[in-house]
């Protein structure tokens, strides 16, 4: 979830404009509204998954269809809980830390499991959990100077892989087999290449956050000697 909390857009915590809830929306962006409630949900749903993932020893077809939809159903919570948050103003400080938390969890959970199970390289996994960590770290450290926005290929990136690990959470042999290994592998494309684009965002925004920190102080500077 990303935005800008309800006290800060006026204290109302009305629907933004175009909201489709009208009078019937909540009237203040409470702990329980229904975009946290779905995220709580997507975090709850990570020690289920593994669970079921890893039942009879991890090779269950059955268990592991199981493991998918609990999967799907977090990665379509994902979908819903932000732009519920965005739409109508249920952004909330708990909000903006658990969602990410909550994505990368499930996400880091499936891709331990699977590469655990040897049913994915190690590699794989630590590329994509690699560059979520440093990304998640590059944010904090520009955080004072802008906020990275999601970008459209960081999306593609998040459907890629979606997409890649339900696909190897199910029993798939044959050309499915094969089909999953293109998809995973374009979904690490998707990662390094949305990374680096990242990596050079924060650099750019660091220097002309810093550039117009020293102009300002400038600034401050020849007014005070102007004053004296």
């Amino acid at each position: 979830m990303t935005g800008v909390p309800a006290s800060a857009a006026g204290g109302t915590g009305r629907p933004a404009p175009g909201g489709k809830l009208g009078a019937a929306a909540v009237n203040q962006a409470s702990l329980w509204n229904i975009a946290n409630i779905l995220t709580m949900v997507r975090l709850l749903l990570v020690p289920g998954f593994v669970i079921l993932l890893l039942q009879n020893g991890g090779y269950d077809p059955a268990w592991r269809a199981w493991a998918w939809a609990a999967f799907a159903v977090a990665m379509i919570t994902d979908l819903f809980d932000g732009h519920l948050a965005r739409t109508y103003n249920l952004v909330t400080d708990f909000g903006k830390i658990a969602d990410p938390i909550a994505d990368k969890a499930i996400m880091a959970s499936g891709l331990i499991c699977l590469s655990a199970l040897g049913d994915l390289p190690w590699w794989v996994t630590g590329v994509i959990l690699f560059r979520e960590l440093g990304i998640t770290l590059m944010r904090f450290w520009v955080i004072r100077h802008g906020v990275i926005p999601a970008s459209r290929g960081g999306k593609m990136k998040t459907l890629a892989q979606g997409t890649a690990v339900g696909m190897y959470v199910l029993a798939l042999t044959g050309p499915l087999a094969t089909l999953r290994w293109w998809v995973m592998a374009v979904a690490v494309v998707l990662t390094v290449v949305t990374g680096l684009d990242y990596v050079r965002q924060a650099v750019v925004l660091r220097r002309r956050g810093l550039a117009a920190e020293r102009e300002a102080a400038r600034s401050r500077k020849g007014a005070s000697e102007t004053m004296r």
